[in-house]
């Protein structure tokens, strides 16, 4: 056992994914799945060569500088990174990946999930059912909007826009974006998608504003007061991306006032703490970080973590390597 990478994995993973981890390597897999403290954390970074971690777990430059840190290689188990000092890393020679792909129409699917929620103002529905609170039908009860003819707007046009946007059109959706660069033509033509001239104009024009921008200080808040108060007064906020890229206080004032006609949201800017405003607002739907929680996105993200991870134990450069 002692020429086998000895690795940690932080959280409880799909059952396959564990079987072939602790058969492949020396590893220690969670027992409880509770995140780990700071002093656990510490303390593995002497004592494991690899890491699996997840966003629950804090990298920052102090951890990754534990003196006799033994840890080589940090196989994120997930594609956003920004829980990790990239910088840091990179400084210290440490190897970091993560798991593109995999996740993505998962990710696009909740995205659409909470627009048609929002729209269709069936988690008001639902909770009212289950309150004992419906009476039966009647023509004027909980109406919404429909999605069709409705223009969707994408911030950020990567893999998970663009699937979102796949997917957007079989509902009868017009597609804009906003991005740092423009799609390939032959990306824009498939999709029917045409680029604003900036982000505050795109949230001017459309009726659904759907985030996907990766997290960090780049993006923080990049919803806040100001675009938020361009948005038309039925339009809805949908963020399946980060939680700090919506400044949530600014939403909750929004919301309110009547600025913006509901949100949907699968993460928060102090997760797993949830706003208690939107925890009450009627027009928040509001689910638990669950964008890639299908058995095949999971179980497909686990094995990309331990290729990276048999790629960097063969010598050989992981194909997924962000740092």
């Amino acid at each position: 056992m002692t020429d086998r990478l000895r690795l940690l994995v932080t959280r409880r993973l799909p059952d396959p994914v564990e079987r072939h981890l602790y058969e492949t390597w020396d590893t220690t897999l969670s027992v409880d799945d509770a995140p780990l403290g700071r002093d656990a954390l510490a303390g593995a970074m002497t004592d494991y060569d690899a890491w699996i971690p997840t966003i629950t777990d804090r990298i920052d430059a102090d951890l990754i500088a534990t003196p006799g840190r033994r840890v080589r290689i940090l196989a994120n188990y997930g594609a956003g990174v920004d829980h990790i000092d990239l910088v840091a890393a990179r400084a210290a020679g440490l190897v970091v990946t993560n798991t593109p792909d995999v996740l993505t129409d998962a990710t696009a699917e909740i995205a659409i999930l909470l627009m048609l929620m929002a729209a269709r103002r069936a988690g008001e529905g639902e909770r009212e059912l289950r309150g004992g609170q419906w009476t039966g039908w009647r023509p004027s009860h909980l109406i919404g909007q429909g999605l069709w003819g409705r223009t969707l707007g994408l911030v950020g046009f990567g893999r998970i826009a663009q699937a979102t946007a796949a997917k957007a059109r079989g509902l009868g959706m017009r597609i804009r974006y906003a991005s740092r660069s423009a799609a390939a033509p032959e990306v824009e033509r498939a999709l029917g998608a045409t680029r604003a001239t900036s982000l505050e104009a795109l949230a001017g024009e459309c009726d659904v504003l759907s985030l996907h921008v990766p997290g960090g200080e780049e993006t923080r808040h990049m919803v806040d007061a100001a675009l938020l108060a361009r948005m038309q007064p039925h339009a809805i906020v949908v963020n399946t991306a980060r939680g700090p890229v919506i400044d949530e206080g600014a939403l909750v004032e929004a919301l309110h006032l009547g600025r913006i006609g509901g949100v949907g949201l699968d993460v928060y800017e102090r997760e797993p703490e949830v706003h208690p405003d939107l925890l009450a607002h009627p027009r928040a739907v509001l689910l638990p970080h669950l964008g890639s929680a299908t058995i095949e996105a999971r179980t497909a993200m686990g094995m990309r973590a331990a290729a990276n991870l048999a790629a960097y134990d063969r010598g050989e450069e992981p194909a997924d390597r962000v740092a």
